[in-house]
């Protein structure tokens, strides 16, 4: 994502809100934009809440997805939950890339 390249995490987050206002549902694109956005300003606990908010919207992460969580865990306080997030994506029968 634009944003998160930028490492301007927050207007993703705007964004983000502007859809919820204009009442869009988010989908997996958007979902693992902010994601991403997250994990490349280094804001693990963000991108998990994302990942939950993703989940209760019964929207399945991809590959892509698991992978932004991955990094953004690597990052954070507790890198140990990145592999919990490898072993999640291969439960759901994903490879990694």
């Amino acid at each position: 994502s634009a944003c998160g390249r930028s490492n301007q995490p927050e207007q993703a987050f705007d964004f983000w809100r502007a859809m919820h206002l204009q009442g869009l549902s988010p989908n997996l694109i958007a979902f693992s934009a902010l994601i991403s956005a997250c994990a490349k300003s280094k804001k693990p606990e963000r991108a998990l809440e994302v990942f939950e908010e993703m989940q209760a919207h019964g929207v399945r992460p991809d590959v892509i997805t698991y992978n932004a969580m991955i990094s953004a865990c690597e990052k954070g306080p507790q890198p140990e939950r990145a592999v919990d997030f490898f072993k999640a994506m291969q439960h759901e029968g994903l490879a990694p890339d």
